[in-house]
């Protein structure tokens, strides 16, 4: 069945949800829309973030702002500047990674990011690698979400300390040690990656959550360790 989706309606499914966080309902076009369409979504996702902040939130609910722009670094300077007078408890960038070259994804983090406003999060939205997060983290991002970990995770694709794994190779049907040497996951300390492998080629539903709670714990020191870096780089300064 079709249902309408308005910002009101959006915000009242995240107070539903009880969400720590609501995100504003925004358009996000592809990375390569010509530019009367990245016109009218910037249009449209400012009266709609308008919208958002009037509607009602569930008690003690944050309210992210979002802005878009695609890798034009003049149109989203503007589109932020049209944001974030709105007083939002947080900002995100939207819009990235989404078909454009890592190289522009990159330049447009390091030419906006630093240029939210510094009292609140700054939210990555959609991304990434690993590599992604340091980039993200050095430009000034605060938070991040992405599928990576756990997606991956169920594709047969495991990050680990000396690079990634992809766990369906045959190299692994006969590998006794654990995915990463380095990991304190349950996974690691306790399976191998041959076995890893037979649950995967079984498309056994304890692979993947054997898998995805590698990926996150990598992902979680992965992010700590920058946290740890910047902390220690900042006693030295």
């Amino acid at each position: 069945s079709k249902h309408r989706l308005t910002p009101e309606v959006s915000m009242h499914i995240q107070k539903v949800l009880g969400s720590d966080i609501a995100m504003c309902f925004d358009q996000c076009p592809p990375g390569d829309a010509p530019q009367d369409v990245q016109e009218v979504a910037l249009a449209r996702t400012t009266a709609w973030a308008a919208r958002c902040r009037r509607a009602e939130r569930a008690e003690g609910q944050a309210l992210f702002g979002i802005v878009q722009g695609g890798i034009d670094t003049p149109r989203r300077l503007r589109h932020m500047a049209e944001i974030t007078p709105l007083d939002f408890d947080g900002h995100a960038l939207g819009g990235l990674a989404v078909g454009e070259s890592v190289e522009d994804t990159y330049r447009v983090l390091d030419e906006v990011a630093h240029q939210l406003p510094a009292d609140k999060p700054r939210y990555l939205m959609g991304v990434g690698t690993p590599t992604d997060l340091e980039r993200g983290i050095v430009a000034g991002i605060d938070m991040f979400d992405c599928v990576m970990p756990t997606r991956n995770a169920r594709n047969g694709y495991l990050f680990t300390s000396q690079g990634r794994v992809n766990i369906p190779n045959a190299q692994y049907r006969t590998d006794l040690g654990p995915i990463d040497p380095a990991c304190p996951c349950s996974t690691c300390g306790t399976y191998s990656r041959a076995y890893l492998r037979h649950l995967y080629i079984a498309k056994e539903i304890l692979y993947s959550r054997l898998a995805t709670l590698h990926n996150l714990t990598f992902y979680a020191r992965h992010v700590r360790a920058l946290r740890d870096r910047i902390l220690a780089e900042g006693q030295r300064a």
